[in-house]
């Protein structure tokens, strides 16, 4: 078929018609909209000849009875379609279901539009602008829990046999419950799989952050296809590591160093902060393990009558702070910090930033899921530098790669 401009002759056509009396690009819009409506109408005619066995205008058995008036929500705004009625009340249309009032291209924008982190009121504000119809904050709620089966069966897939590093880490919300507002933290779990690629395993909400709920997060891992977990990094949540290691014996945890530091300094005064932050740098950047317990005595001998409590800490927590000692660099820079986790949680804090309050657990379930859904897809290549950890990995838990 001949072809101009890249339109075949029927596509010319449909053009030339829309072209007729049209003067502005609104002239065409509407008729856009008219066509759009036609050929609904025209479907729907095409259904209910498929339906009764026989065309229009022909005798026999179960009936044509008239035309039921429908107005439905699409790009082009609203249209009033005419749907065809059976004398039985049987006809049951696919184009256009009976109780179907927007089509699946609105739904699919009102989902995006959430994705992205508009809040409900924008979310019918920006529809009634570009549509020129209401659609109110219940609908909009409605549609997007139409994706709660898709967040459960996320939520429930399968998960890989070995993960190398695995972080850990908690992002608070306010949420409703019995008329008062309350926090909710929502704990993910970021896995670094054996492709090197980032995944969330999940999200789990808790009022109360616990051992039973992080043993709980655990034994859903488990449950879900974990086998082994070389490395977990993370805070020094209380409770965590037993957690952990309760589920995955085998595991070695990594508390993040970072926010190790960040405690450190908390109460350290700004004319000082410089010159502890460079001697606690001696330890954590030493070559190895015998050179970070000499730098941590000197810091002890410098610092330790002025700020006794800094030490205190890195004591109590020494056997997992310095566990990325016992690997080469290449693993080190994977494990010292919660960086990885803690970015996801910031553009997940992009998303939700518009929603102040959550009503239900389900909302939150929903925003964060579909914010996972947007940031995963930037995933698309292993973390930098993963073949060469990746050997280091296949040496130090070479009697594990295969659980």
């Amino acid at each position: 078929m001949k072809r101009t401009h890249g339109l075949d002759e029927r596509e010319m056509e449909l053009v030339n018609l829309l072209m007729a009396d049209c003067r502005t690009t609104g002239d065409i819009q509407a008729k856009l909209k008219q066509l759009f409506a036609g050929t609904i109408e025209q479907m729907l005619e095409a259904e209910m000849d498929e339906h009764l066995g026989y065309e229009k205008n022909s005798a026999a058995g179960n009936s044509r009875n008239g035309y039921g008036k429908k107005t439905i929500i699409s790009d082009y705004g609203e249209c009033k379609i005419a749907v065809p009625r059976d004398r039985n009340g049987e006809f049951e249309p696919k184009v256009i279901e009976k109780r179907q009032t927007r089509t699946d291209e609105i739904e699919q924008k009102i989902l995006q539009m959430y994705a992205k982190g508009m809040s409900q009121r924008d979310i019918e504000d920006t529809l009634k602008q570009i549509y020129g119809t209401e659609i109110s904050q219940g609908l909009v709620s409605r549609i997007t829990d139409k994706i709660l089966p898709e967040v459960n069966e996320w939520q429930n897939r399968p998960l890989e046999a070995i993960y190398p590093v695995v972080f850990f880490d908690g992002i608070v919300f306010n949420s409703r419950k019995d008329n008062k507002i309350v926090t909710k933290c929502v704990y993910s779990v970021l896995g670094i799989n054996m492709e090197g690629q980032k995944e969330i395993l999940g999200t789990w909400i808790s009022e109360n952050e616990s051992a039973s709920f992080y043993a709980s997060i655990c034994a859903d891992l488990k449950n879900r296809g974990v086998k082994d977990i070389f490395i977990a990094c993370h805070d020094n949540l209380t409770g965590l590591c037993d957690a952990i290691n309760s589920v995955f014996p085998k595991t070695k945890n990594q508390l993040c160093i970072v926010h190790q530091i960040r405690n450190s300094c908390k109460f350290v005064p700004y004319k000082d902060r410089k010159s502890v932050c460079a001697d606690l740098k001696k330890i954590y950047g030493a070559v190895n393990l015998d050179d970070a317990e000499f730098a941590k005595e000197e810091f002890r001998e410098k610092w330790d009558k002025k700020y006794p409590n800094i030490l205190k800490s890195w004591d109590k927590n020494w056997a997992e702070l310095t566990v990325f000692f016992e690997y080469p660099q290449e693993i080190r820079k994977i494990i010292y910090t919660t960086n990885a986790v803690e970015g996801y949680h910031r553009m997940v804090r992009k998303f939700t930033k518009s929603k102040s309050i959550f009503p239900t657990d389900d909302a939150i379930r929903k925003v964060v899921y579909m914010s996972v859904v947007e940031i995963s897809k930037k995933w698309t290549m292993p973390i930098r530098d993963w073949g060469l950890a990746y050997s280091q990995f296949a040496i130090f838990f070479e009697d594990r790669f295969a659980a």
